[in-house]
C-alpha cells in the first residue's frame, strides 16, 4: 500500500525556505511577510491545533475573514489536517450566515476579530441556534467586539503550547466547500477535491504560461472560487502572494508597483475602477511587471478591455471561462482578445465541451445555441446534502451549470445567458429566486419578479418589478429597506419599479425575458 504524498506547501517549504510566501501590505504601513518555512510552521501549528479538538478527517471547518494571514494559514492547514474547509462571504447576513452554518454541519468556526460579531448576532436569527454543532470558535487577527458565545476564543489561548511540527500526510484528499447558490435560491456546497487533477492544471499552466517566479495579487476576496483557485496555484507553483485586504484602487496600482506583480485574477469591477482612475494617478505607479490578469467572474465588455490594453501589456490579457462548480472550462488567449469580441475562448486543456440544444441533441452547427455541457477531471464531486441536483445537471460524464452558447466556424464559444436567470453584478452571484422569496414577505407586496438591467459600473444591476397587494402603495424606499433586512448589500435592488401584473406563460412561468428585453435593447442601442 503507497503511503500518502507529503502536502504540496511542506515540500516547498523544504525546497525553497526562505523565499517569501506572502506579503500583507496594508495602505496604514503595517506589513506581514512569511517566508515559505515561516507560513508551514505556522500552517502546520493551526492543523495540529484542529486535529487536537478531536475532527475527523473529511469534517467542515469554516473560515470567515477579509484577505489576511490568518485567512490564507488556515486555507493550508484544514487541507494539512484532511478537514474540508468552507469559506463564508462576510458580507452575508446574520440570517444567510446562520443557513450556511447549519447546513454545513461546520465542526469549527475560525473568523477575522473584524467580522467576528457576525456570530454574535446570528444567535437571535429566526432560523434557530445555527452554532448547535460548532464546538469552538476562534478569532484570530485581534480582539473581537461584542459579545460571543461560550465556546469563543482567541487564537493566541487556541494555539497556546501547541506544537509547528508537519503533520503526518493524511490518507484522504482533503476537500473545500464553497457555497453557491441554486435556482431555489437557496445556497449549495460545491465540494471539490481542494488541489485538483495534477495533470490538467499542469496543462493549464503552460497553456497561460506561469512561471515559479511570479508574484500573485489577490484582486478579490480569497473566499471567492476564482481569487483563492488561482492563489492554490501560485502556492503550488511556489510563487510569492501578496494580499490586499480590502480593494482601493489606488492602493491596488501601488502593490502592482511596489511588488512587482505579474500576475492577478480579476471580475471586471475592480479592473474598471483601476482603469477609470485619473491619467495623472495611474502615471504615478509602474504596471508593465504584470503579464498575466486573467479576466473572469462576469463577462467583460470591449470598452473594458480596450481600457485595460491601454493601461497594462498587450498580451497580458487573458479571459476563462468556467464556475466554481465545473473549473476552468475555455481560456481565451491575448492575441484574440479584440479578434474575438464577445467570445469566451475555446476549451481549456483537458476539457471537453458540448452544446446540448433544446431536444436533448448535440449542437453541430457554429451560430447555433446549446447549453453548455463539459467533461473535465476539475469538476466538482457533488452538492453538499443536495446530490440530487448535482445528478439531474449531467449528461454521462458531462455537467452543466446550466449556461447556453453558441460556437463560431473557428470554435471559438460565446456565452448567450448566464446561466438562465441568475445576475452577474461586479462579479457576484445573484439569484432572483433568493431576492424574490425576500420581497414577498413583506405585506404589500403581492408578487416580485428580479432580473439584471445593463449597468456601466457592475455589469449587471439587480432590478425588481413588484406587484403590490391590492390596495397598498409600497414606496421604493419601503421596498429596498425591507429586502436589505433580509439579504447581503449587494443583492439588494438598485433599481425598482411597479406592475399591476407579471406577464407570465400558460403554465403560470413569469415571463422574464419579456420583462428584461426594453433595458436591454436600450443598452443595445447606446453601443
Amino acid at each position: 500500500m503507497s503511503q500518502p504524498a507529503p502536502d504540496y506547501l511542506t515540500i516547498k517549504a523544504q525546497e525553497q525556505p526562505d523565499k517569501t510566501a506572502l506579503i500583507d501590505d496594508r495602505p496604514d504601513g503595517t506589513r506581514t511577510v512569511l517566508t515559505y518555512a515561516e507560513l508551514e510552521r505556522r500552517s502546520c501549528r493551526v492543523a495540529n491545533a484542529l486535529l487536537g479538538e478531536g475532527l475527523s478527517q473529511g469534517e467542515r471547518v469554516l473560515w470567515c475573514g477579509c484577505n489576511s494571514p490568518g485567512a490564507v494559514i488556515m486555507i493550508h492547514a484544514a487541507r494539512k489536517a484532511g478537514l474540508t474547509a468552507v469559506p463564508l462571504n462576510y458580507r452575508l447576513t446574520a440570517e444567510e450566515i446562520a443557513y450556511v452554518v447549519d447546513d454545513s454541519d461546520a465542526a469549527l468556526i475560525w473568523v477575522d476579530a473584524e467580522n467576528a460579531p457576525l456570530f454574535s448576532s446570528i444567535q437571535l436569527a429566526e432560523s434557530g441556534n445555527a452554532l448547535a454543532r460548532v464546538r469552538r470558535i476562534v478569532v484570530y487577527g485581534g480582539e473581537a467586539e461584542g459579545a460571543l458565545p461560550a465556546a469563543t476564543v482567541t487564537d493566541q489561548e487556541w494555539l497556546d503550547g501547541v506544537s509547528d511540527r508537519t503533520p503526518p500526510p493524511v490518507a484522504i484528499h482533503p476537500k473545500t466547500m464553497i457555497y453557491t447558490s441554486g435556482t431555489t435560491g437557496k445556497p449549495k456546497g460545491s465540494v471539490r477535491d481542494s488541489t485538483g487533477d495534477p495533470e490538467q492544471r499542469r496543462r493549464l499552466v503552460e497553456h497561460i504560461g506561469y512561471r515559479p517566479d511570479d508574484v500573485y495579487l489577490t484582486t478579490g476576496p480569497l473566499y471567492h472560487s476564482g481569487p483563492g483557485g488561482f492563489m492554490a496555484i501560485s502556492y503550488l507553483l511556489g510563487n510569492t502572494v501578496v494580499l490586499q485586504r480590502h480593494f482601493d484602487p489606488e492602493d491596488w496600482l501601488r502593490l502592482v508597483d511596489v511588488h512587482r506583480v505579474t500576475s492577478t485574477f480579476a471580475a471586471p469591477t475592480p479592473i474598471r475602477r483601476i482603469c477609470a482612475l485619473p491619467p495623472e494617478v495611474k502615471a504615478r505607479y509602474d504596471t508593465r511587471s504584470m503579464r498575466i490578469m486573467i479576466a473572469n467572474a462576469a463577462p467583460w465588455p470591449m470598452a473594458l478591455k480596450r481600457m485595460v490594453l491601454a493601461d497594462f501589456p498587450a498580451d497580458s490579457l487573458w479571459e476563462v471561462y468556467g464556475s466554481t462548480e465545473l473549473g476552468v472550462n475555455m481560456v481565451l488567449e491575448p492575441a484574440d482578445q479584440l479578434r474575438k469580441p464577445g467570445s469566451c475562448g475555446k476549451p481549456a486543456p483537458g476539457v471537453e465541451v458540448e452544446l446540448i440544444d433544446d431536444e436533448g441533441r448535440p449542437v453541430t452547427e457554429p451560430g447555433v445555441q446549446g447549453e453548455v455541457f463539459v467533461k473535465s477531471a476539475s469538476v466538482f464531486d457533488t452538492y453538499h446534502k443536495a446530490r440530487d441536483k448535482y445528478d439531474a445537471d449531467r449528461r454521462g460524464e458531462f455537467h452543466t451549470v446550466g449556461d447556453v452558447a453558441t460556437f463560431d466556424a473557428e470554435g471559438y464559444y460565446y456565452i448567450c445567458d448566464r446561466k438562465k436567470d441568475m445576475i452577474i453584478t461586479g462579479g457576484m452571484n445573484v439569484y432572483p429566486a433568493e431576492i424574490e422569496a425576500a420581497l414577498e414577505e413583506h405585506p404589500s407586496i403581492f408578487e416580485a419578479a428580479v432580473f439584471g438591467i445593463p449597468s456601466d459600473e457592475w455589469g449587471e444591476s439587480v432590478h425588481a418589478v413588484v406587484v403590490p397587494v391590492p390596495g397598498s402603495e409600497p414606496t421604493p424606499e419601503q421596498v429596498a429597506a425591507h429586502a436589505r433586512e433580509h439579504l447581503a448589500g449587494y443583492k439588494i435592488p438598485r433599481s425598482i419599479s411597479f406592475a399591476d401584473e407579471l406577464p407570465k406563460t400558460g403554465s403560470g412561468k413569469v415571463l422574464k425575458r419579456e420583462l428584461r428585453a426594453p433595458y436591454w435593447r436600450e443598452a443595445e442601442r447606446r453601443i
